[in-house]
Parts: C-alpha cells; sequence; structure tokens
C-alpha cells in the first residue's frame, strides 16, 4: 500500500473516531437495528428515508450516518427470521429454514448467537475485502476515460434482466420507464424541458427521494394495511446470554465455513445485479453441498444459519466495490447510495480513489466499526429488540406513515414531493400486486443521468469511435453476455406460445390492463418529443423504445401465454398468479376486502397531504394519527390519543428543532400569520 494510501486511511480513522461523528454513526446503527425488525420496512426505505436527513452534513457523517444503517439492518431482521419464521427482507429467507427449526427446538438464543457473530465476522470479511481492492482498483481507474465509464454504466443496466427475477420482460419495461423518468426536466446540453408538463417542480428532475419511498415504502405499508396482520406470536422465547455465547462458540468452531461463505458474498455482492435472496441461498446451498452430515441441514443444524448469514453481512462490502470504483450500483440499495454520493456533489470512480480517498477508506471504517457496534448491540439486547416486532400494525402503520412522509418532503421541501410520493406509491402497489419488479425502475432512475452525462462526454471527445476502443469492447462483450440467456429464454417461450396460441383464447383482466396503459404511457412519451432537439431525445427516445418493445411482449406473454402457477416476485419473495387480481394469497382476506382497503389506504394518504395544506404538517400528523388509529383501525379513544401525542412529540422535537426543518406554508397559517410567526409550524 503506498504511503498516500496509509495517511488517507488513518485520516480517516481519525474523523470517524471523531467524538460527533461516532455518534452519529451509533445512531445510524441504531436506526438500522430498529429499521430490521419492522414490518414493511427494510434497507432501501431506511436508505431512502435517511438520505434527506443528511443535506445539512459534511459527507463524512453522512456517510457514517447512511452506512451506519445500511451494514446492520440484516443483522436485527435476522431476528424475526428465527423467532417467527418470517424474514424481515428476503435476504433472511435461507435463514428461516434452519434459524426458525431452532427456535421451535428451544435453541433460539444458540441462533441468535451464531447468527449474530456469523454476521459480525461476514462483515468484516467485507469490509477488509473493500479495503484491499482500493490499492488494486486505483490505477485501473486512472487509466480509465468516460467510455469506459459509460460501459460500465451500461453494463450495470443490463442487470435489470438478474434483478428482475422470473419476470424479465417486466424488468426490462420498468428499467426503461426508470430511465424516462430519468430523462424528466431540463438538462445543460442544451436546456430542453422534457416531460415536465410546465410544472416548475419537475424542471431539476424527479426527485430520488419521494420516488424512492413511494416504490418501496408506501406498497409495503399498503400491504400490512390491508392483511393486518401481527408478525409475532404471543409468547416470547427464553434468550439469554450463556445460550447466545453457546452459538458464538458455534461460529468459532465453523471459522473456516464463515470464511469461505464471507469471501463468497463478497465475490457475489460485486456483481451488479445479484440479490441479496441469490446470494443467501448460494451461501445455503455451498455449505449443504461441502459440510460433512449435511443431512441435518433443514432440522436445525447450526450450519445452516452461519452460512447465509456470513455472505449476508459480507456482500455490502462487496456492493460497493463497483459502486465506489465505477458507478455501477450493485443492488436497489446501492442504486439509492448512488443517489446519496450525486446529491453530496461526489462522482463515483476515480474521484473517489484520488481526491476524495479518505472519504472512500472513511466508508470502509464505518462499515466494519457499524458491525462491531452491531453486533455487541443484538447480543446484549436481542430480548428486548425482538418486542418491536410484536407491535399491532394498528399502532405501527400510522406513526410510520407520519414518518415517510417527513422523509419524503425533505427531498425538495416541496409539495411536489408529496404528491408524487403518493403517486409512486400506488404505481409501486400495482407493480408489486401484478408482479413487477421494483427495483429496476428504481435503478433505471439513479442510472439515467449518469448514462446520459457520459454519452455526451464521449461522444463530444471521441465521436462514436469511443465504440472502437478496446476496454469498450470488452465490457459491451460483457453486456452481451449478460443480456443472451435472459433475452434467449424470453424469444425461447414466446415462441412456444405464438405455435400454441391457436387453441389459446386471449385473457383479458388485471395485469393485461396494466401492461396496455403502460403501452399507451410509452406511445404518448414518444410523440410528445418528437420536436426537441436531437441531442436531447437521443437518450430518452432510446429508453421509451426499450420499454416499449419490452412492454408489447409482455402484454402478448400475458394475454396468450400460460405462465406458471406460481410466479416469484422478484423483490418480495411472494408468490402470485400468472393472472392476479387484488386478492393475493399472502394477504389472508378476500378480493373484495383486498381491494377496499387497498383504496382506503391510499385515500388515507390523500387526506394526510389535504391536512397539511389545511393546518400544517406537525398538526396534521396529530390529527392523522389519531384519526387513522381510531377511525380507520377502530382503536380505543385513550390509546389513539396517547399514540398521537408521542408522535407529535417526537416529531417536533427531533424534525422541527434538531433538525428545523422548512414545513409548507399552510392555509390556517394564511389566516392567522401571528400563529405562524409564533410556532413555525403552520
Amino acid at each position: 500500500m503506498q504511503p498516500d494510501m496509509i495517511a488517507s486511511a488513518l485520516h480517516a480513522l481519525h474523523l470517524l473516531l471523531e467524538p460527533a461523528r461516532l455518534m452519529i454513526l451509533f445512531l445510524g446503527v441504531l436506526i438500522g437495528l430498529a429499521i430490521g425488525v419492522l414490518p414493511g420496512l427494510n434497507g432501501i426505505v431506511g436508505m431512502a428515508m435517511l438520505i434527506p436527513f443528511t443535506y445539512n452534513l459534511d459527507e463524512y457523517t453522512a456517510f457514517a450516518l447512511l452506512l451506519g444503517m445500511a451494514a446492520v439492518i440484516t443483522s436485527s431482521d435476522f431476528i424475526t427470521a428465527v423467532l417467527f419464521g418470517v424474514p424481515g427482507h428476503v435476504g433472511a429467507a435461507a435463514t428461516v429454514i434452519d434459524g426458525h427449526a431452532m427456535a421451535k427446538k428451544g435453541e433460539a438464543g444458540r441462533a441468535f448467537g451464531a447468527g449474530f457473530a456469523s454476521s459480525l465476522a461476514g462483515g468484516i470479511v467485507g469490509a477488509i475485502v473493500l479495503a484491499v481492492s482500493i490499492p488494486i482498483l486505483r490505477p485501473i481507474m486512472l487509466s480509465i476515460g468516460s467510455p469506459e465509464l459509460l460501459a460500465f454504466t451500461l453494463f450495470g443496466m443490463s442487470m435489470v434482466a438478474t434483478l428482475s427475477g422470473r419476470a424479465p420482460l417486466k424488468g426490462l419495461t420498468a428499467a426503461g420507464l426508470g430511465l424516462m423518468i430519468a430523462m424528466v426536466g431540463s438538462r445543460a446540453q442544451s436546456g430542453t424541458l422534457r416531460w415536465t408538463f410546465d410544472w416548475l417542480y419537475l424542471w431539476d428532475g424527479v426527485p430520488l427521494i419521494p420516488a424512492t419511498l413511494g416504490i418501496f415504502a408506501l406498497p409495503e405499508l399498503a400491504e400490512l394495511a390491508v392483511s393486518r396482520k401481527r408478525i409475532a406470536g404471543d409468547n416470547a422465547p427464553d434468550i439469554n446470554l450463556s445460550s447466545q455465547w453457546e452459538g458464538v462458540r458455534d461460529v468459532v468452531r465453523h471459522w473456516w465455513l464463515v470464511l469461505r461463505c464471507g469471501v463468497l458474498g463478497v465475490g457475489l455482492g460485486a456483481i451488479p445485479g445479484i440479490g441479496s435472496a441469490v446470494i443467501d441461498w448460494i451461501a445455503y446451498g455451498y455449505a449443504q453441498r461441502t459440510e460433512k452430515n449435511s443431512e441435518s441441514f433443514g432440522a436445525g443444524d447450526v450450519r445452516g444459519v452461519i452460512a447465509p448469514e456470513s455472505s449476508n453481512n459480507s456482500k455490502e462490502g462487496g456492493h460497493l466495490v463497483p459502486t465506489i470504483a465505477f458507478g455501477v450500483p450493485a443492488g436497489a440499495s446501492m442504486a439509492i447510495l448512488l443517489g446519496a454520493f450525486l446529491m453530496h456533489g461526489l462522482t463515483p470512480g476515480p474521484d473517489m480513489l484520488t481526491k476524495h480517498l479518505d472519504l472512500t477508506y472513511m466508508i470502509v471504517w464505518s462499515l466494519t466499526l457499524a458491525h462491531v457496534m452491531g453486533a455487541i448491540i443484538c447480543l446484549a439486547c436481542s430480548r428486548w429488540l425482538a418486542q418491536v416486532s410484536r407491535i399491532r400494525p394498528e399502532i405501527l402503520l400510522p406513526v410510520i406513515i407520519a414518518l415517510v412522509f417527513v422523509a419524503a418532503f425533505e427531498g425538495e421541501h416541496d409539495w411536489g414531493d408529496l404528491y408524487l410520493l403518493l403517486g409512486f406509491g400506488i404505481v409501486g402497489w400495482v407493480m408489486k400486486r401484478l408482479g413487477w419488479p421494483r427495483p429496476p425502475m428504481v435503478l433505471g432512475i439513479v442510472v439515467g443521468g449518469i448514462f446520459e452525462r457520459y454519452l455526451f462526454i464521449s461522444t463530444q471527445l471521441y465521436g462514436w469511435a469511443w465504440l472502437l476502443r478496446w476496454p469498450v469492447l470488452a465490457i459491451l462483450a460483457c453486456v452481451a453476455w449478460v443480456l443472451y440467456r435472459p433475452l434467449s429464454q424470453i424469444v425461447k417461450t414466446l415462441l412456444e406460445q405464438f405455435r400454441s396460441v391457436g387453441g389459446h383464447r386471449a385473457q383479458f383482466g388485471p395485469a393485461p390492463a396494466f401492461s396496455l396503459g403502460v403501452i399507451v404511457l410509452i406511445v404518448a412519451a414518444i410523440l410528445s418529443s418528437t420536436d426537441w432537439p436531437h441531442d436531447a431525445k437521443i437518450v430518452p427516445l432510446t429508453a421509451c423504445g426499450m420499454a416499449l418493445v419490452a412492454a408489447v411482449l409482455n402484454l402478448v406473454n400475458e394475454l396468450f401465454g400460460r405462465e406458471p402457477t406460481a410466479l416469484a416476485h422478484a423483490d418480495s419473495g411472494v408468490k402470485v398468479g400468472a393472472h392476479v387480481s387484488a386478492h393475493v394469497s399472502d394477504l389472508g382476506v378476500t378480493d373484495d376486502v383486498a381491494r377496499r382497503r387497498a383504496f382506503s389506504f391510499f385515500v388515507w394518504m390523500a387526506a394526510f397531504i389535504c391536512l397539511v395544506s389545511l393546518i400544517g404538517f406537525i398538526p396534521a400528523i396529530a390529527v392523522f394519527v389519531f384519526a387513522y388509529m381510531r377511525f380507520g383501525f377502530g382503536e380505543p379513544w385513550l390509546s389513539s390519543l396517547g399514540f398521537a401525542a408521542a408522535t407529535t412529540v417526537i416529531c417536533t422535537v427531533v424534525f422541527h428543532w434538531a433538525l428545523q426543518v422548512a414545513w409548507p406554508p399552510s392555509l390556517l397559517g394564511d389566516l392567522f400569520p401571528a400563529l405562524r410567526a409564533a410556532t413555525r409550524l403552520l
């Protein structure tokens, strides 16, 4: 390692160990642990909610907060996976098999100890590999230019097929729509206003925060509102420190398995598009094939907990390698983190390994310390952390919704943030119910601007000769290799279906109707862009063309295809039918009830926005939480008032006094200017 790199690493550690910044990291760890055990929230949502509150922080403090949260989310969702067989997100699905079986045998404490210790070990392995990668990647990054970075961006976009699970056509369509959304606004190259609909709010593009929260957070909360299922049971198992230490000793005994699965997780995590669920299942299968006496796997074998949990946390270090070095997000959460880089004026690539090398090492140190903090807290407090998941959705939902709306408003401090949140929430809910993968859309939104910028620079400097540079050709060959299998499978499937169309009548339902609506939207976007300058419409029309072709093929597939009876959700693990109505089996309610509750949920969201415009944000939170609990769920008057008051006090202290959020003006404040001046809430 070169002397300047050692100096940067030591300087980064010194910065991180400053008391204020260390407390921010600790706060991020606490938030991550809390989010991990909350139903309806995951790392993607948590990252999106925290990013707005980093605007006024320096980049070192901001990434300490974000990575402190991101590093430990998979540690705490392990609690629900073991105790209740309900993973907090798909990355813990493999852990459920043996972890929940151990809990049923009265070994929950041992499973906790093994899971937390292996998570810590895997996280440290990931951080070490990330640190070792920096001196190797640095000379490579200094030798490449914008054409290579553009090709890497194309490689990241090609991973939408992997992000799409078993629905590649829907994934390609969603990615195209994401690229179209990324093209909204005015671009510096031409100054053309693209798809802004004369709305000033969209001149700078669609903000990432309300879009991401709408696509991911609101659909999960809507599902919770529809199912109204309590995630936890009624009886808590006995979890004490001695039983957890037994699990820690298991990890020490199986250190070679931990190391192997940790390195496997880093390697797979560095490949853009390979999701948490895939990595965990690969690690679990690898352990089952390579370990002796593997017949006990699935019946409560502690090795079935150690293997996926080691890879689960180590993958975060792997995810950061392409994100930092090439600006290619390795997944949906990294796509959001990439957005955080851009918001703080940082461009992933050579600058992160030269000008901002100390920040890169700060990321490494933050990951390492966050894993250590998270493991210690989980081991010490798992009994109490487990209780968070027992909160009834009737109490949990109104509080989380209020926090999500505040986080969305922090995007641009504009009314448009709230409108976009609701709009994307409805779209995200429909996509989730109809089996459309949502991560490709976020990837398209984030990567679109970067892709267009690199394309403009490359064509200005090299013309179209940039396509002939040998590194670009090599990367494009990788793109073709990545896309070949899913696209060839699509073509094969469609040809088989066309041959069998003769005796198969078209079936029109909600899924084809949604696809048809997407096609109409894309065609309208193409027609509205015909008079744009050539440079301004190259990328938008490319995105439209990709989305249109994929959407048409998907519509044909839905109308005439004979899909499997169970199609896996690419981002939620839910099993849905080929032709999906409002009812999905995992919700446990009838079609009519599901539709009514979903409609009611989004009406309440719209009512909350109206309340904000009438009486102000903080007063609206008080009224909304009380009204939703009392009239939406039938909670008693006293408890509704109590939780509304507590939520209002917390939001006032944290957002109004501590973070000094500039709230939007309300009608009540306009009518009583003196009251607005006195409270600054209206």
